[in-house]
């Protein structure tokens, strides 16, 4: 059993898809800091993607922070590590720049963009509050 929901989609590289819907469920509080996360078996198995695709994901969320190794235990969800404003901005440059010429693309201007992300900011709060109560 994994503890996200996730629909494959084609045109999507599926360790992406895989990863972000994990990263997704770590950040919206839906699995917490120390909770086990599932290993490359169970990953594999459970989403039925090739061992090395889940292999790929777990050290992609390992790279970026979102998963430790803990000797013993297995893999578990890291604890959130604080960050400066300008190390934020370094890190989501990138994924800003690529919504914001999607964006522009679309015809979406500053203010609907604003309104989008809050709702989807709202959103995963939202579900963070649920896990907590």
């Amino acid at each position: 059993m994994i503890p996200f929901r996730l629909t494959l989609q084609s045109g999507i590289p599926v360790h992406e898809q895989v990863a972000f819907a994990a990263k997704k469920a770590i950040i919206s509080g839906r699995i917490g800091p120390g909770e086990p996360f599932p290993s490359v078996r169970t990953l594999s198995t459970a989403v039925k993607i090739h061992f090395n695709t889940a292999q790929k994901v777990i050290a992609q969320l390992q790279q970026e922070g979102l998963l430790e190794v803990r000797p013993g235990i297995g893999t578990v969800v890291a604890q959130r590590r604080p960050s400066g404003r300008a190390e934020r901005g370094r890190l989501l440059a990138r994924d800003v720049e690529a919504l914001t010429v999607e964006a522009i693309k679309l015809g979406v201007g500053l203010e609907e963009l604003q309104e989008l992300v809050a709702g989807q900011w709202r959103e995963l709060r939202r579900g963070k509050e649920r896990e907590k109560s």
